[in-house]
């Protein structure tokens, strides 16, 4: 799958201005739109745990990014100024991930609909988010993972 360049640079820019720990796991945009977020960490020393599988906390990270990147983008794409937040984030470790991650949130639909929804009633909304985590150089398309974060928007005063 072929890198979004830019995606990926100002990812890295947020990482390096206001969250060095995303700068620190080196994270790829495979693919964003409207629908989907794609995002790749590569399996490294610095990204690896005393097992030589990918650490939770990293694992955590690539959630937060594919979720909340695609958010950001949707929101980026509207006119009203809204705040995102995660309210609450659950993981279902399924294999142990010990090759390059890919983190996958297929959820635009929901995240368009919540944003309406926030816009409308001028409330803060929540919706759960689900991001599935797979190893496709070694495991092909099995799930070795899956997180369901609940994004909180809310339109800023």
């Amino acid at each position: 799958m072929k890198t979004s360049w830019k995606h990926t640079l100002l990812v890295r820019y947020f990482g390096i201005t206001k969250i060095p720990l995303i700068f620190f796991v080196r994270p790829r945009v495979l693919q964003l739109d409207h629908s989907k977020c794609i995002i790749n960490i590569p399996l490294r020393r610095r990204t690896r745990n005393h097992l030589r599988s990918m650490y939770f906390g990293v694992l955590a990270v690539g959630a937060d990014l594919a979720c909340g990147l695609l958010s950001r983008h949707q929101i980026a794409s509207d006119d009203h100024k809204i705040s995102l937040v995660f309210k609450d984030m659950q993981g279902d470790f399924l294999k142990r991930v010990d090759a390059n991650a890919i983190f996958t949130c297929e959820d635009g639909e929901k995240i368009e609909s919540l944003i309406q929804k926030v816009v409308e009633t001028g409330e803060r909304h929540h919706q759960p988010i689900r991001v599935q985590v797979t190893a496709p150089d070694k495991y092909g398309d099995e799930v070795l993972a899956t997180f369901t974060l609940t994004l909180s928007l809310k339109v800023k005063d």
